[in-house]
């Protein structure tokens, strides 16, 4: 599982193959020289210092400030180019993250957490930054000089060597203890930040609702709870590397009085020199230093490896289907036919039973019927937010699947009962990134719907800043602007979903006009509530529990005194 994981991780560094591999030998470089210091040291002083050799003095010195100078030089290099690489592969990253959101099924955000989804694309992607610069090619630097190291311990004194070796077992299972301790707490404290974040936008959204019902307390309590989940997790995680680096630190100093002990012995015994205890004090140091630094590393991995297998599952998420055809060069006409269209949200529960339907060109069709009846779902399945369980749904006598989604939903103009506005001006909600929409189209349509008067008296008219979910509007002036959005699209059919049920008597007698007057020739699916807004309709259909239990005009269904006209009493008795 982990190297599928990595094979994929990796896949990401490949556009960036050279600067990996550059900074991959910049590392050994840096890995091969660091063990030169201490040699450099120990030749200088058994072989220059102790026989008073002041010619070689000043050369030996320059060559350790030249490979100081060297050291310093590639240390700002791989700093430099290991940030860079780290902020381009996450930047591909994110930017895939954000793009395959776009592209999941419906389906998927009725059964995830907002707050979890910005989680993953802000906070997961963003600890992967580590992974990149301080992760993969500086482990293995640190096991190079670990190797080289060794290498030349042994090289110089073999006993010495041991007595160095002999710290590293408890140091390796203090490692490993930490390594797992630390990967657990890493994990919770990923499950808390996406758990607040959750938390956080649903109330912030939702602050409207909190507030009337007076359920601050209630609220507060439940953030304080999550809250100190959360500081638990990080003090747990703190606590480790608290305890661990004092307990690296004293096996490295127990190694280094070690040293000290034996090799001042042979000093005194003139078995050793004095620059060779000298260097293995310099080696032991630079030992234990890969060693913890190593440890570190992986823990970084392995925070990687948690928050990429979080990216990864949405990255596997089932994407909405999508036809590969030929662009359609000319307008649907707007024929619609449904044929014995079953669906279901979950499996085994039917929400449209058999529904099978004709709305021909032109033709004005109203959808009535309770709550949860199925009209909504079948506005969804018309326009491939979701995917039928069986059946066929027809447009133009071509069936729904040999359409792509944006040929598809460039012809179909959609109006929904809950407008969701850009924070942003009037214009950009209505333009909503078409640059062939100029401002003048904007207004003229606005003229037409008639709310060109509520928006000039806006401060800035048409610049004016609606803020997030248009919070400074009311609900009537977003339906308002979603319906001037929509005719902008200028489609042959268009869909209105509960569009005037949040409207007063004035603004409604507006948008009726509008729709008599612009509604020509095109075809039109109403799904209302208010049975007084569908009356002129040529077709209702209305439902009841997933089912057409009846069709016809409104006369004709009031004649034939059924469910129609129980829904009809019921409003206007």
């Amino acid at each position: 599982m982990k190297n599928s994981i990595l094979n994929r991780l990796f896949g990401f560094v490949f556009p960036y193959k050279w600067a990996f591999s550059s900074l991959v030998l910049l590392i050994l470089l840096s890995a091969c020289l660091s063990p030169l210091l201490p040699l450099l040291i120990q030749y200088t002083i058994d072989n220059i210092i102790a026989k008073n050799n002041q010619s070689q003095l000043y050369l030996a010195l320059c060559g350790m400030i030249g490979l100081l100078a060297v050291n310093a030089v590639i240390l700002y290099l791989n700093t430099l180019m290991a940030g860079k690489l780290s902020q381009n592969i996450i930047h591909d990253i994110r930017m895939k993250v954000f793009d395959k959101i776009l592209r999941l099924k419906l389906k998927y955000y009725d059964q995830t957490q907002i707050g979890k989804l910005v989680t993953r694309t802000v906070s997961d992607v963003e600890s992967l930054s580590d992974v990149f610069s301080s992760g993969f090619a500086a482990i293995a630097g640190d096991m190079l000089q670990l190797i080289l190291i060794i290498g030349i311990m042994f090289y110089l004194n073999v006993k010495l060597t041991l007595i160095c070796l002999c710290t590293v077992p408890p140091l390796l299972l203090s490692t490993y203890v930490f390594k797992e301790k630390v990967k657990k707490s890493f994990g919770e404290v990923r499950n808390a930040v996406a758990t607040m974040n959750s938390f956080i936008q649903e109330r912030i959204s939702g602050m409207a609702l909190v507030q009337i019902f007076s359920v601050e307390k209630q609220e507060m309590d439940k953030f304080k709870e999550m809250n100190k989940v959360h500081r638990d997790a990080n003090i747990k995680s703190i606590l480790y590397y608290s305890v661990y680096f004092p307990v690296a630190d004293v096996i490295s100093a127990l190694g280094v009085g070690l040293i000290v002990w034996y090799g001042a012995k042979g000093v005194l015994d003139k078995n050793l020199s004095f620059g060779m205890v000298t260097a293995f004090i310099m080696y032991i140091n630079q030992f234990f230093r890969p060693i913890r630094m190593i440890a570190d590393r992986i823990n970084t991995l392995q925070m990687g490896l948690v928050s990429i297998s979080r990216i990864f599952e949405i990255l596997d998420e089932e994407e909405i289907e999508d036809a590969q055809t030929t662009k359609i060069q000319h307008k649907i006409d707007g024929n619609i036919s449904f044929k014995d269209v079953w669906f279901s949200y979950l499996p085994d529960q039917p929400i449209l039973r058999g529904i099978s339907f004709e709305v021909k060109k032109g033709e004005k069709v109203a959808i009535v019927g309770a709550t949860g009846a199925g009209k909504t779902s079948i506005i969804n399945l018309l326009n491939k937010f979701y995917t039928i369980d069986s059946g066929d749904i027809l447009l133009d006598n071509r069936n729904l699947n040999d359409f792509s989604l944006s040929d598809l939903r460039q012809q179909i103009g959609l109006v929904l009962q809950d407008v969701f506005l850009f924070s942003g001006s009037i214009n950009d909600n209505i333009r909503l990134g078409n640059a062939a929409i100029t401002d003048q189209m904007i207004r003229d349509a606005a003229q037409k719907v008639g709310v060109n008067e509520f928006i000039e008296a806006l401060p800035g008219q048409y610049e004016f800043n609606v803020n997030e979910r248009g919070s400074t509007l009311s609900v009537g002036q977003r339906q308002l602007l979603s319906f001037v959005r929509v005719l902008l699209q200028n489609v042959n059919i268009l869909i209105l979903d509960e569009a005037t049920s949040s409207i007063d008597s004035e603004n409604e007698a507006l948008i009726q006009t509008a729709i008599d007057n612009l509604l020509d020739n095109k075809t039109a699916i109403i799904i209302a509530h208010r049975l007084s807004t569908i009356q002129k309709a040529g077709k209702i259909i209305v439902l009841e529990k997933g089912e057409i239990v009846e069709m016809g005009d409104h006369q004709s269904l009031l004649e034939n005194d059924g469910y129609y006209k129980k829904l009809y009493d019921v409003q206007f008795a």
